[in-house]
């Protein structure tokens, strides 16, 4: 039976409707914070021994007890006295009371709401559902606290439920294999973030990971040896289904073939030969929609997956198509012909129609790629966005379900802020774009060469109003966005931030003398521009927004982690912690946004879902950190890279590429690949340096700023041997140079500054020029501690 999602979001409307929406988020260690939170007494504990007690009423959740109890053995180091039988009598300090059983299975809109209420003699989670009580006892789990005196749980009223139904991660094992313990251990941090759905990416040009029992040669040619055989993704799917997860597997036609052409060439639009794909980006083979062969080989793979899958969608991927093979066949286009179909979208369409009726015969919903949409299409598929909040606005405006992915590219190396500002449901410009009587208004175009592709061409205008600069950018086939934290000098110099598809984008630029220069900053990679004034503000397309009831359509959002530059020895490196921010944005409600809030519970859950989950993301850094070292004394390593981050946007798959290692044999062994997404010290610089700029005299921040810099200067001469040893780490030296060196600089402009002293314009050139030549990609990563000095020496007069 399919499930529709109305019930759970309708109950969603209610209750924010009656709450009037969430306050912000407060300090308890909760991520994702909850719907409603009321600390019923701030000085009150619910004080836990290990003699603790958890019972459950209303439902099968007897074997989950054992589950809970062990990680509260791992929170506390305790060793709990004896779980007491059911039967046994007396009072248990956790009760879980749920009030319906349900099936076993998952669905799209079962029901997670919970309420927790802790009182000095215990707590008593009650759900509608097993599937609340779990994630009721996520947010118990993460309420657990130490004191001076005690091990504790805060006395709270909670009631909570997601605002989104859909809240996935998509694993893609076809890049790089996982091995299934891997992608049980990320089930476990899912189900500790409240995320509900593995979209398991399971076929693609480098590799089918799927054991067919129709279509054998694919897992025989086209696998490398590394596929899931039928038992193992049967115990993939039951160990999700027992943290309340659905699997929604994901074959990818008509493109993205390479490996099934490997297999069953004769399914293909051209006839090969076809060996294996090695290398990364999208290729040409693609399956033949005129070939019945085709829809027999799909529905045989479909009725494989229905058994392994109870889940009622299925994703057949649909992104990408390479349209070469469709042109340059004269029976393909003799088929079009002879069926009236106008092109190849058209044709890609048909396929997609041929494709759903098989899946409909499977008791099985579609989900696809952006590229699926077409007017053609009933309305009971699934759009998932990579092309962003305009697309998965206009196809839920014209009716069709969607989730959004854009913004939430966890195989980027994007900051926290950057997911957590991105909202699910597509949003209005947000700026007043008119050009009132007495303000001013300037407009420039801009063209960005990147690495691989296409240069990123548009145009900006700011606007001097009364109450200061707004504005508003427009890329090139693109809508509208507004521009925020805009500084416009008197000479020329003008930087403003905007969040778009490439990340977190913020435009240094020279206006001057009819030219513009200056750099995008994408993260942290600096990308050089040019451009030229416009005579008149150009007109723009304004983001596409859905009214009340397209809005409905909109399910949900993945996280997604596409793997080229991600194997199973760096995953949780790349998945964690920031998997809790997603998470925190498809369930929390909309006005939970205070970023400086976030990264401080973010911290407290990322050391929790280490302990309390067994996520590896520190082990996984402080092994591959131990390789590199040679040496199991890491501390030189370790505080000399809290300075760097890797090359934010693509900019590292693009300096791959153009080295031609853009492929599946390229190593991922350097330093980058054991760093966190985000420096969590340089952050905190910048935080600290802004409020010693604000008032030279903070002498905290002053302090902080010290202290870190003299660290950094000492990691910098600590860390050299470390990286003369290591042919891998060579490249580096130049870095550790400029760290040094940058360090014992910012150390003298901090004393400028409190001091109220100046720098003359030579010295800020040379100042400047260091910190510009220190800004650029070396091996693949960035020495970001560039950005907070820059605030540091702009502050110097």
């Amino acid at each position: 039976m399919l499930l529709p999602f109305r019930r759970t979001l309708l109950a969603t409307s209610l209750f924010l409707t009656a709450s009037a929406l969430a306050a912000p988020a407060g300090n308890l260690p909760l991520m994702p914070w909850p719907q409603q939170v009321e600390v019923t007494s701030p000085a009150g504990k619910f004080v836990l021994t290990d003699a603790l007690q958890i019972q459950v009423s209303g439902d099968q959740l007897m074997p989950e007890v054992n589950r809970w109890r062990e990680r509260l053995a791992r929170q506390t180091g305790w060793y709990l006295l004896p779980q007491a039988q059911e039967n046994a009598g007396g009072q248990a300090a956790v009760n879980i009371i749920i009030k319906q059983k349900v099936a076993e299975q998952p669905e799209p809109d079962s029901d997670e709401s919970y309420q927790l209420t802790v009182t000095p003699q215990g707590a008593t989670l009650t759900a509608n559902t097993r599937f609340g009580a779990m994630r009721g006892m996520e947010t118990l789990l993460q309420l657990v606290q130490n004191d001076g005196e005690n091990t504790f749980i805060p006395l709270v009223s909670i009631h909570d439920l997601p605002r989104f139904a859909w809240r996935g991660v998509l694993l893609d094992s076809a890049r790089h294999f996982l091995p299934v313990p891997d992608i049980k251990r990320q089930l476990d941090g899912m189900a500790a973030a409240k995320l509900n759905v593995l979209h398991w990416h399971l076929s693609d040009d480098q590799g089918w990971r799927f054991e067919s029992q129709k279509y054998p040669k694919l897992q025989a040619l086209a696998s490398d040896g590394q596929f899931y055989t039928v038992a193992q993704m049967k115990e993939v799917v039951a160990y999700a289904t027992k943290l309340g997860i659905r699997v929604v597997p994901e074959i990818d036609m008509p493109g993205h073939a390479s490996a099934i052409a490997v297999a069953y060439p004769e399914l293909l639009s051209a006839p090969g030969p076809y060996k294996m794909e090695r290398s990364w980006g999208v290729h040409e083979p693609t399956l033949d929609p005129g070939n019945e062969k085709v829809y027999a080989f799909a529905d045989a793979l479909v009725g494989e997956l229905t058994q392994i899958f109870p889940d009622p969608y299925l994703h057949i991927g649909g992104d990408e198509v390479d349209a070469t093979q469709w042109k340059n066949s004269q029976p393909i286009q003799a088929f079009m012909k002879e069926k009236g179909i106008a092109d190849t979208h058209a044709l890609q369409a048909y396929f997609n129609t041929r494709l759903q009726a098989i899946l409909h015969q499977h008791q099985r919903k579609m989900v696809g790629w952006d590229e699926i949409f077409h007017p053609d299409l009933p309305h009971d598929i699934v759009i998932q966005s990579w092309q962003g909040p305009d697309s998965l606005g206009a196809s839920a405006q014209k009716g069709y379900q969607g989730i959004l992915s854009t913004g939430f590219y966890l195989d980027q190396p994007h900051s926290s802020a950057y997911h957590y500002r991105n909202e699910i449901l597509p949003q209005p410009l947000g700026v007043d774009q008119n050009v009132a009587d007495g303000e001013k208004a300037q407009s420039w175009t801009f063209t960005m060469p990147r690495l691989k592709g296409k240069p990123v061409d548009g145009s900006f205008t700011l606007i001097e109003g009364k109450n200061g600069w707004r504005g508003f950018i427009d890329f090139k086939g693109k809508t509208r966005r507004a521009v925020r934290d805009v500084v416009v000098k008197d000479d020329g110099n003008v930087r403003f931030a905007v969040d778009t598809w490439m990340g977190d984008t913020q435009p240094v630029l020279t206006l001057k003398d009819g030219k513009l220069g200056g750099y995008f900053i994408i993260g942290n990679a600096r990308y050089p521009v040019t451009g030229s004034p416009l005579s008149a503000v150009p007109d723009g397309q304004p983001p596409v927004v859905p009214d009340v009831a397209g809005m409905k359509n909109i399910l949900g959002g993945e996280a997604a982690l596409w793997q080229e530059n991600i194997t199973s020895q760096i995953l949780d490196i790349k998945l964690w912690p920031r998997g809790f921010v997603v998470a925190e944005r498809l369930w929390s409600a909309q006005d939970v946004k205070d970023t400086g809030n976030m990264y401080q519970r973010l911290a407290k859950i990322d050391a929790w879902s280490v302990v309390s989950a067994g996520l590896q993301q520190h082990a996984e850094t402080a092994r591959l950190m131990t390789r590199l070292s040679n040496s199991a004394d890491i501390a030189p390593l370790l505080s000399f890279s809290t300075a760097l981050e890797p090359a934010q946007y693509y900019t590292r798959q693009h300096i791959k590429f153009q080295a031609g290692h853009y492929t599946q044999a390229e190593p991922l062994n350097r330093l980058a690949d054991a760093l966190p997404a985000e420096s969590n010290a340089v952050r905190e610089l910048g935080t600290h340096v802004s409020a010693l700029v604000q008032d030279p005299q903070n002498a905290q921040a002053a302090q902080a700023v010290r202290s870190q810099l003299e660290s950094w200067q000492r990691s910098a001469e600590q860390v050299k041997p470390v990286l003369a040893q290591n042919y891998v780490l060579k490249p580096l030296q130049p870095v550790a140079q400029q760290l040094g060196a940058l360090s014992a600089n910012g150390l003298i402009w901090l004393e400028k500054l409190q001091k109220g002293e100046t720098l003359n314009a030579q010295e800020r050139q040379q100042a400047q020029s260091q910190l510009d030549d220190a800004a650029k990609v070396q091996d693949e990563v960035v020495l970001v501690v560039v950005y907070p000095l820059e605030k540091l020496l702009a502050g110097v007069k």
